[in-house]
């Protein structure tokens, strides 16, 4: 399977009601296992997360359903390309932003 690197994701940044480390770390594991999800990240701790997505395939809809019992709110949406994606997920992009700073 190829992806084209111009492929539009959407990126929902959340902040959760009910949630501590466990639920976060379960229900993580369980987007994850989904092929249509590119990135998730779950803090039980600060109550927030992001859900990187591709919503061609994955209706908002059925994501936000699988997430219902951590009660999320979206407070951030974006739209990020497969490319930016991947660049950003280079370990070179920290190592160069530290040696800036």
């Amino acid at each position: 399977m190829s992806v084209s690197p111009d492929k539009r994701l959407t990126m929902l940044s959340f902040r959760f009601g009910n949630i501590d480390w466990e639920k976060a770390t379960a229900k993580q594991y369980e987007l994850l296992k989904d092929e249509r999800i590119w990135r998730a990240f779950l803090n039980g701790y600060s109550k927030n997360g992001f859900v990187i997505f591709d919503e061609d395939a994955l209706p908002r809809e059925e994501l936000l359903e699988a997430l219902k019992e951590l009660e999320p709110e979206i407070v951030g949406e974006e739209r990020i390309a497969v490319k930016e994606l991947v660049e950003s997920s280079y370990s070179w992009n920290n190592i160069l932003g530290s040696m800036e700073s």
